[in-house]
């Protein structure tokens, strides 16, 4: 690929907001691919500490480099920012606390350009979710720009976190076929106290708030696109994976709390999603999800789902020990690999 092009093949934009101590490594990351006809969009979204310096520090140093600030206004509003004014391609999103290997944009054109996708999934542990992917965290999503302009009503919802990323790309998703899959692509995600997703149990409340919203977006969606019938599955997988695994499973939520969230899923699910599923979909959700929208009281579904989880390990290690006596080692590998993804839901 030669850098002497006047075309940018990707635009990679990086919302930022205080994170000083990331930056640098983030944005050096990008500046060290191997693929060289890239633009790099820094938004820095009202930052308080020295991530604004640093943002103009490398500007200053690449050309390829445009950089953007804005009031503290949030993820989603810097992420559009970034991409109205993006001019490459393909377009993918970076957070600034995280970094990509030097072959990921690489890998992920290459990919794009030969299958002429709308969306090439990257990474390893989202192609082997397919092909029921839902949704996606902006790391797995390297999009085509064409496409967006195209969709120019599909951004990321404002004053929604968290969940504005899985909103976003699952719309898109519902809009073309034309996706394909790039495991070769690492995005090395970082983990410390200050991320999102650590801070969001300490605000279950203003979580609950944001997910009627969600529904409002999804309901506006489907109905002007006309999609209920053709992606019912589609629609139910992310109700399952987003409100229910995400927020009902996993965030620590007081009675009250449970009540309305399980009311206000069973509600659009009625409306918008059991009319149209067929019965041969049923068997792409979980017994744990099913049950849940069949219960009336969530004290009984909570007591049946802790007996789903325990006979469901019991299964697991069953089903993982009798592999052991398949004659053939490669059978043997395959069953495994079959026995763990099944049981990742």
């Amino acid at each position: 690929m030669n850098s002497n092009k006047s075309n940018i093949l990707i635009s990679v934009i990086i919302p930022v907001y205080n994170t000083e101590k990331f930056l640098s490594e983030a944005i050096e990351s990008v500046l060290n691919q191997s693929v060289l006809d890239f633009e790099l969009i820094l938004v820095n979204d009202g930052s308080n500490d020295s991530s604004s310096a640093i943002c103009q520090h490398y500007q200053n140093k690449d050309k390829r480099i445009k950089f953007f600030s804005q009031k503290n206004s949030g993820v989603s509003v810097a992420r559009n920012l970034g991409l109205s004014n993006a001019k490459g391609e393909y377009i993918f999103f970076l957070d600034s606390d995280d970094t990509i290997d030097p072959d990921f944009l690489k890998t992920s054109y290459e990919t794009a350009n030969i299958n002429d996708s709308d969306i090439v999934i990257v990474g390893e542990y989202f192609y082997k979710r397919m092909p029921n992917v839902m949704a996606l965290p902006t790391c797995a999503q390297f999009i085509k720009l064409d496409f967006l302009q195209r969709n120019p009503n599909i951004k990321f919802p404002e004053n929604i976190q968290p969940g504005e990323d899985g909103l976003f790309s699952h719309q898109l998703l519902a809009l073309t076929k034309k996706i394909s899959l790039n495991s070769q692509g690492i995005y090395n995600y970082r983990k410390h106290e200050n991320q999102n997703h650590v801070r969001i149990n300490e605000n279950v409340g203003k979580v609950l708030d944001t997910i009627p919203k969600w529904f409002e977006i999804l309901e506006v969606f489907y109905t002007k696109h006309n999609l209920f019938k053709s992606h019912a599955l589609h629609l139910a997988l992310f109700i399952e994976h987003e409100p229910f695994e995400f927020r009902y499973i996993a965030m620590p939520l007081n009675n009250e709390q449970k009540i309305f969230l399980h009311t206000i899923i069973k509600e659009f699910m009625k409306k918008n999603v059991l009319p149209y599923l067929e019965k041969k979909d049923k068997k792409y959700l979980s017994g744990a999800f099913l049950n849940f929208l069949i219960n009336d009281d969530i004290k009984e579904f909570d007591t049946f789902y802790q007996k789903y989880l325990i006979n469901r390990e019991k299964k697991r290690k069953l089903y993982l020990k009798l592999v052991k006596f398949f004659p053939i080692k490669s059978v043997r590998k395959k069953l495994r690999s079959n026995i763990v993804k099944n049981f990742e839901r």
